[in-house]
């Protein structure tokens, strides 16, 4: 949906003078003293999948929302290309001309400001509907948006008040139901919950994702705050110095960091409210197979054999054989039995703790249907210590 092809950003006259200092592998300070230009995003290349959310972060000055905001043309791009999924396929927003622009702007890509833009001299539904009037769309048409937008986000019943009459975080509802209200793939979020205190910031990260759910926006995020890119991002992009250091799943932020810039950066993560069980499990096609079993753990003689299905699996212990239950999240713990459990591939890790526990035993992993592997407490231990699991 949205590409970033080896993109530099140069702020300053002439920003092209830095191009073979950026070549050279200069430093941005080095290209600041030499040329008074800054280099603010260099060589970035990232894909977002349609339907994701990224989560570009790093610290102040990292270039993160520097390259957030070529995406719409509000940062020019000294060199690279930025293509998105319009109408005609994939295209290169730079070589669009005004008018190409301006329509990919008004029906592609949306953006939620950190300080709302909410106009003061507006209520709430005319905030709303103001990009959908630029649009020319019919009054009732717009009407029943703004409606149905407000209503997504809880604040039906402040549609006629002014944005000085509602808090920090119900104004920054009012900026997430106007980009709904566009209708568009793309949803651009520079740092939109800075700004919040913090109960506030995580009922709008709440609110985020269950609108997700519905309605499966393209969504490129930028944040400073690691808690809440894990929180949100099924992918992470860490920006340090303008370049990409790291782009990937928060579980393989968390337990495989790429250098010690990340390293640092999540040292202090609990994994158990990160990681999912596709990233603790180990797979079957790694288990020694004897007697049509898959050996689990020789240590404790303990196999899985397998059924046609999930539900027909059974684990055997020594000589007692158990049958599998099923836990899904939202499920209690303790509603469940002693004996082994599937679960599936997006459990969290504190789930999957509380549940070998509660139960006595190991948890099974399912994949759409399929049984996919395993986690015992070694694999649970070696993800708490940041280490992928190891064969004793």
């Amino acid at each position: 949906m949205i590409e970033f092809k080896d993109v530099d950003v140069v702020f300053g006259k002439k920003p092209e003078r830095a191009i073979p200092l950026l070549d050279q592998g200069m430093s941005r300070n080095k290209i600041l003293e030499r040329t008074g230009l800054t280099a603010a995003v260099r060589n970035a290349s990232l894909s977002v999948a349609k339907g994701e959310i990224c989560v570009l972060m790093g610290l102040s000055g990292s270039g993160k929302s520097s390259l957030l905001r070529t995406a719409n043309g509000l940062n020019p791009i000294t060199r690279g290309e930025v293509r998105l999924e319009t109408d005609q396929g994939m295209q290169n927003f730079l070589a669009l001309d005004e008018a190409e622009k301006r329509k990919v702007r008004m029906e592609r890509i949306t953006m939620v400001f950190q300080k709302f833009a909410l106009m003061p001299w507006l209520t709430v539904a005319q905030n709303v509907a103001f990009g959908l009037e630029q649009k020319g769309l019919e009054k009732a048409l717009i009407r029943d948006r703004v409606m149905h937008q407000l209503d997504l986000v809880g604040l039906s019943q402040w549609a006629k008040k002014k944005p000085s009459e509602l808090s920090g975080g119900m104004q920054q509802r009012v900026g997430l139901a106007r980009a709904l209200a566009m209708e568009t793939d793309i949803i651009l979020m520079d740092e939109p919950f800075s700004a919040l205190d913090p109960l506030i910031r995580n009922q709008l990260q709440d609110e985020l994702l269950r609108l997700q759910e519905q309605l499966h926006k393209t969504v490129l995020f930028v944040s400073h705050d690691l808690d809440e890119a894990l929180k949100l991002g099924n992918h992470i992009a860490i920006m340090k110095d303008g370049e990409i250091v790291q782009h990937d799943t928060p579980e393989n932020i968390v337990l495989n960091p790429a250098d010690d810039y990340v390293r640092n950066f999540v040292a202090h993560t609990n994994p158990v409210e990160v990681v999912k069980a596709n990233a603790l499990l180990r797979p079957l096609s790694q288990m020694p197979v004897e007697n049509n079993e898959y050996c689990l753990s020789r240590r404790h003689d303990y196999w899985l054999k397998l059924g046609e299905t999930p539900a027909g699996c059974r684990v055997r212990y020594g000589d007692q054989e158990h049958d599998l239950q099923n836990w899904s999240p939202g499920q209690t713990v303790e509603s469940l039995g002693k004996q082994p459990t599937r679960v599936p591939m997006n459990t969290l890790m504190k789930d999957v703790m509380e549940i070998r526990y509660h139960t006595g035993h190991g948890v099974l992993v399912v994949d759409q249907n399929q049984m996919a592997g395993y986690i015992g407490d070694q694999d649970i231990y070696h993800a708490m210590l940041g280490k992928l699991f190891e064969e004793d």
